[in-house]
């Protein structure tokens, strides 16, 4: 028992030692360009960020990583709160699998659970670094229909992406390590241009 506890305090130690530096991971940042027509809405999006070391471990050591494009199309009011007009997500599911050597990516507008993964696009990479810039980088999104915006209203779209780190195992989401570099989630947001009539 006394063994367990040691082992359980010195895995802590390290994760808490490890999150300065994690701290300090690389710029997050977001590109985000909006398009409206007579099809509807559509985003495209670009985002820079560096995975934490650990979590580039555990990926290599075949645990999965869950993440979570949200687009929220919001219509501001000033005499109400405001009205979420529609909602679109990608689910992204990112693994390596050590016996090829490959890499596998499955992305789907469902959650990734087991419906989901039968219903998702799946692609495989060589490196790491291909798989990422497809995570990294998404056009000509719909995000709406042209049926459901009004051309005399205003929109705002509010973009989200993070990681899901409730799908991780649960040793990653003790607090030390959670806490320095899994809690990964950029955020932008722009007004929704009028249609074109291109």
């Amino acid at each position: 028992m006394r063994f367990i506890q040691h082992l359980f305090l010195t895995l802590m130690l390290c994760f808490a030692t490890a999150a300065p530096g994690m701290a300090a991971e690389a710029e997050k940042k977001v590109e985000m360009q909006l398009v409206r027509n007579a099809e509807g809405a559509f985003a495209s999006v670009a985002l820079q960020f560096a995975l934490p070391e650990q979590i580039e471990d555990a990926l290599y050591k075949g645990v999965a990583l869950y993440f979570v494009e949200e687009a929220e199309i919001i219509s501001e009011r000033w005499y109400w709160r405001d009205k979420t007009v529609q909602k679109a997500a990608r689910y992204l599911r990112l693994s390596y699998q050590p016996l090829t050597r490959r890499w596998r990516l499955h992305v789907s507008s469902s959650p990734l659970n087991e419906a989901g993964m039968a219903a998702s696009l799946g692609q495989s990479f060589e490196t790491m670094d291909e798989a990422l810039a497809i995570v990294k980088r998404v056009r000509n999104w719909k995000i709406a229909d042209a049926a459901d915006l009004s051309d005399s209203a205003d929109y705002l779209v509010k973009f989200s992406f993070r990681l899901d780190s409730s799908l991780l195992p649960r040793i990653f989401q003790f607090a030390p390590f959670g806490n320095s570099g899994l809690n990964l989630q950029i955020r932008s947001q722009l007004p929704l241009p009028e249609a074109s009539t291109s």
